[in-house]
């Protein structure tokens, strides 16, 4: 049996950077950042298959990029779609039917570590649907029209991150329902679509060094954190 898979989003253009090309290609250590992630995933023997889900204007330079790629024999490339949770069931959809769990994670979290992988995976296998979250450091205030209305207890609140994970066909469950009745919001991540339809998702700590990509000072710190 084929356990784990991993759907890596690339699709997006990353606007908020204020680059001519998607984030995921800008150079971060000498190749681009979403080298980071596929590498990792794709050297984990436990990964089978690992599906890419791409910007179709920039499919071949993707194509290209991975020409050398040492992994080759597990990757896959699909066109994302127009939102993120379709790019990843694009990607799911490409999955061979002997996989039983796919991992969902960002390529903007470049410096995610095996051992955070394999915690995932242990998750997975013991209590099922997760995704890795951090706990909030920070007081949070629930805020309207600029005045504070509560605050919300921080040892409550977690800030999710990636992978986010489930069985297969949990996934393509779901994915079937929505397209019946389509949702009433943009699922913003996979685990919102898991606690819309009441499948429990645990929690794996992350971290850190999980962050997302989302501004150029990220990439600085990024840069400088592999400096190190």
């Amino acid at each position: 049996m084929k356990k784990f898979a991993v759907v890596l989003p690339a699709g997006g253009l990353g606007k908020r950077m204020g680059t001519s090309i998607p984030k995921q290609l800008l150079d971060l250590g000498g190749k681009p950042v979403y080298r980071y992630s596929l590498e990792t995933f794709a050297s984990l023997p436990q990964i089978t298959e690992v599906v890419l889900a791409i910007p179709a204007d920039w499919q071949s330079h993707f194509e290209k990029d991975l020409q050398d790629f040492s992994f080759a024999q597990k990757l896959k490339i699909v066109v994302g779609g127009k939102e993120r949770w379709q790019s990843v069931q694009n990607g799911i959809a490409a999955l061979s039917p002997e996989v039983e769990f796919v991992l969902v994670h960002d390529v903007a979290r470049p410096l995610i570590s095996k051992e955070l992988i394999e915690q995932v995976f242990k998750t997975l296998e013991d209590k099922g649907a997760c995704l890795v979250a951090r706990p909030s450091t920070d007081t949070v205030k629930v805020v309207e029209n600029g005045k504070v209305i509560r605050t919300i207890p921080r040892e409550k609140i977690f800030l999710a991150q990636t992978p986010q994970a489930a069985a297969v066909s949990t996934f393509r469950e779901l994915y079937q329902k929505m397209e019946k009745e389509p949702l009433h919001f943009v699922p913003t991540d996979e685990a919102s679509i898991l606690e819309h339809y009441s499948i429990p998702v645990h929690i794996v700590p992350g971290n850190s060094l999980n962050d997302k990509l989302t501004t150029l000072s990220d990439l600085e710190k990024f840069r400088a954190l592999l400096g190190k």
